[in-house]
């Protein structure tokens, strides 16, 4: 079987069409069809990400005799299956990648970058919503993100949501945040909501600030809302709901 053969069925063996490998080798659609055609032949760096893609060896893309389950002479069935275990683990190093076609000022509507065990800048999702262990974007959602509403582990953000949340507005067990912020420990340049918190208005088990109100043996919801209103009459009212709530339930 040749080379333009063994390529067309193991597209449809993944269930790509000639535009969507094309998309993921970022080649055009009519290069892909001039390889199935054996019109051309695909660089080697292509031929490399073909293998990495369908997960087989260059060896057997490019050589008409080799049939993939074919083994090297003198290859014993333990290292054929030791290879097989190498290649299933080498997968998890792998960045699997999607981008819509839809595109706003040139970013994708949505980007997705994952990987099993990588956090490289250059793996970063870039798109409107961006998804992946590196995530930037209008909405991120990752292990590391960034946008403007970000929620990750390590998140910054207008509005940020995380173990570790940096922000205008930051919720997280560890917040900071340039206007408001809650969680555990947070840190408000105007209002704080913690079980230690510190900002102008602060509310918390240990709290400091210009205006404090302490937990001490608990708070209603209300209390918590009159005490942010006196402070902040013009705070907006879906977000004051919210703190209140915060403030009632932080311990």
């Amino acid at each position: 079987m040749n080379f333009s053969k063994k390529l067309a069925d193991l597209r449809r063996r993944e269930g790509f069409s000639q535009e969507q490998l094309a998309e993921r080798l970022g080649v055009t659609r009519q290069s892909v069809s001039k390889w199935e055609s054996g019109a051309a032949q695909p660089e080697l760096a292509k031929l490399v990400a073909l293998s990495e893609l369908f997960r087989v060896s260059v060896d057997y893309l490019v050589k008409d005799c080799l049939e993939e389950q074919d083994r090297p002479a003198g290859q014993s069935a333990s290292t054929a299956k030791l290879e097989a275990q190498v290649e299933e683990i080498s997968r998890l190093f792998r960045v699997w990648s999607w981008d819509s076609k839809t595109k706003i000022r040139g970013l994708p509507l949505v980007s997705i970058r994952l990987s099993g065990n990588q956090m490289r800048l250059r793996d970063a999702a870039r798109g409107i919503i961006a998804i992946g262990n590196i995530a930037v974007g209008v909405l991120s959602l990752g292990i590391m993100s960034v946008g403007v509403v970000s929620i990750g582990v390590i998140s910054a953000g207008l509005l940020a949501l995380g173990c570790l949340a940096f922000g205008l507005a930051a919720f997280g067990p560890v917040a900071l945040g340039l206007w408001c912020a809650g969680g555990v420990t947070a840190l408000g340049g105007k209002i704080a909501i913690g079980v230690a918190a510190v900002g102008e208005t602060a509310v918390g088990y240990n709290a400091v600030g210009s205006h404090v109100l302490l937990w001490g043996d608990g708070l209603t919801r209300a209390q918590a809302e009159s005490f942010l209103l006196e402070h902040h009459p013009g705070l907006w009212r879906p977000l004051l709901q919210f703190l209140a709530v915060l403030g009632a339930n932080i311990k």
